[in-house]
């Protein structure tokens, strides 16, 4: 059973039209990726996904409900969460209050959210006095979804997530997915140009072009050179 149905979705900022009927499906417990060269549509997509962007037309279901025109923070509580690129941390709050944020957001105690997230990502735990701004950027990342875990998603909209992070934590967020999808049933789509993480954590591969899903790839398939250089862009 499909846990986000989105049909016909289209979006726009002001007169440019960016997104133009995209439609696609992504079952409980799957990670679907997302391809495309840049302003194909993929971050719109997600904004649009989440209620920062207000869809022009179209229908998002999540969960078998009409969600297309409930604001971000109803989508939210629904189980929706959001890590935009760019991790968007509260770099004056300490990694704590950062998490505290979360919780407080999601009307949850503290102790009961923050704690099995900590469990999730024990790199962290050495840091919860530390401002989130002084923080290398990998360990934003680390937080930044740590954050997005305490509002307890069911799905999370993930945007290049590698941008800037060194391999070792790249392989950590790799290797925490994984887990709580297997133990939890997290549903994760994702946007991502590093060809290897999405091979490494997508079932498929959604590609987008000019505002449309234009194509479904198995993550093998984009070992192939020739498919990654015509329809995304970016070397393999």
């Amino acid at each position: 059973m499909s846990i986000l149905a989105v049909t016909d979705l289209r979006a726009s900022y002001g007169r440019i039209q960016i997104l133009n009927g995209v439609s696609f499906e992504v079952a409980a417990r799957e990670f679907v990726g997302i391809l495309g060269h840049n302003g194909m549509g993929k971050t719109t997509l997600l904004k649009t996904l989440i209620g920062e962007l207000r869809a022009s037309a179209g229908r998002i279901a999540f969960d078998g409900q009409d969600v297309t025109a409930l604001p971000a923070y109803r989508r939210a509580r629904h189980g929706i969460g959001y890590v935009p690129q760019g991790r968007d941390i509260f770099p004056a709050l300490t990694v704590l209050d950062n998490l505290r944020m979360a919780s407080a957001a999601a009307g949850s105690a503290d102790a009961a959210v923050i704690d099995p997230v900590l469990e999730d990502f024990p790199r962290l735990k050495a840091l919860l006095d530390r401002p989130g701004g002084a923080l290398s950027g990998g360990e934003q990342q680390l937080l930044a979804l740590a954050r997005c875990l305490c509002g307890r998603p069911r799905l999370i909209l993930l945007d290049e997530p590698t941008e800037g992070i060194q391999p070792s934590i790249i392989e950590e967020i790799v290797e925490r997915l994984a887990a709580l999808r297997d133990r939890s049933g997290l549903t994760v789509l994702l946007v991502e140009q590093n060809l290897d993480f999405i091979r490494a954590l997508s079932q498929r591969v959604l590609l987008i072009q000019k505002g449309r899903i234009t194509q479904e790839l198995t993550p093998e398939r984009l070992a192939d050179a020739a498919v990654v250089g015509e329809f995304i862009g970016v070397s393999a």
